[in-house]
């Protein structure tokens, strides 16, 4: 087992990449390339930069957690993006931003951790 697969932050965002791509088949055929693409590249990369970065030193680590965040972010903003269009339940938006949520801090935590 990977250091970063024992890591609750991590398991969170795997979760939440599988919820994104879920919600995603909702969208519009002709967004496959627009937000569609766009939305489940930033949500994978959440738990991708958790991973790379912990194979790093603890100031590295720590700006891989910035990049995870920063990325979190994009798919926030593009949730809203998406319920304005109509592409999101209210549901499914509230689902999502929650999740976020929740990562976010655990990702402010695991950063504050780190020194």
């Amino acid at each position: 087992m990977f250091k970063f697969e024992k890591l609750a932050v991590w398991q969170k965002a795997v979760s939440f990449s599988d919820l994104i791509y879920h919600k995603s088949t909702l969208f519009p055929a002709d967004e496959r390339f627009g937000l569609t693409n766009q939305i489940r590249r930033a949500a994978v990369s959440v738990p991708a930069n958790i991973a790379e970065g912990s194979a790093r030193s603890d100031p590295d680590f720590s700006r891989f957690i910035g990049i995870a965040a920063g990325s979190l972010y994009e798919v926030v903003t593009q949730i809203f993006i998406a319920k304005r269009r109509g592409f999101l339940s209210e549901s499914d938006f509230s689902e999502i931003y929650n999740s976020a949520e929740e990562i976010s801090r655990m990702l402010s935590g695991l950063r504050d951790s780190l020194g």
